[in-house]
């Protein structure tokens, strides 16, 4: 019963290595959108982390401070 409950609310295996792959180019890719204010930036940023270590993936904080840094716009 277990196995049904965790694939019915978490997907196959196959499902999450999808989605951690999706998410990680996401957060590579991840840049300020145009009118988007720093809390928006933020949340987003945030809510693509979770999700990934909500999947395993292990952040350095100077890596996540250094990739929100470069994603601001310098206007």
């Amino acid at each position: 019963m277990w196995e049904i409950l965790q694939v019915t609310h978490e997907g196959t295996n196959n499902v999450k290595h999808a989605r951690k792959n999706s998410l990680i180019q996401e957060y590579e890719m991840f840049r300020m959108r145009q009118g988007e204010t720093i809390y928006d930036v933020h949340k987003r940023f945030t809510h693509i982390v979770n999700h990934l270590s909500g999947l395993g993936k292990i952040f350095d904080i100077d890596e996540l401070n250094i990739n929100i840094l470069k994603s601001l716009n310098r206007t």
